[in-house]
């Protein structure tokens, strides 16, 4: 059995920052790609960051030079630092785990309230 649980989120001040975690643990093995995904009220999920295991990353747009994804692969864990949020940003984020043979697994996701 795996398990996949988020944190880090929370209230943030516009302009302020928030490192999410996303930790895996049971039987998984060889996390080829991580990502991490939001999804904001009325909207559809949003691809926001992802990193492969040689970490190789991509960004959405709207979060360039703000968000950066990290990995820890000893740890089966990827990571998402947030500055300069801004209220769009405001979001429940979701991890996605990859392994090498296609299987994915999801967090519970983790709320990010960006609000003066």
């Amino acid at each position: 059995q795996v398990h996949v649980v988020e944190s880090g989120g929370g209230l943030v001040q516009p302009g302020g920052s928030l490192r999410l975690s996303c930790a895996a643990s049971g039987r998984i093995f060889s996390i080829n790609t991580m990502v991490w995904y939001r999804q904001a009220p009325g909207k559809q999920l949003e691809l926001v960051a992802s990193i492969t295991r040689g970490g190789t990353t991509t960004y959405v747009d709207s979060v360039k030079g703000r968000f950066t994804i990290s990995r820890d692969n000893a740890k089966n864990t990827v990571y998402l630092q947030m500055n300069n949020l801004k209220p769009e940003d405001t979001a429940v984020y979701y991890c996605n785990l990859v392994t090498r043979t296609e299987l994915a697994y999801w967090g519970q996701g983790t709320q990010v309230t960006v609000s003066s």
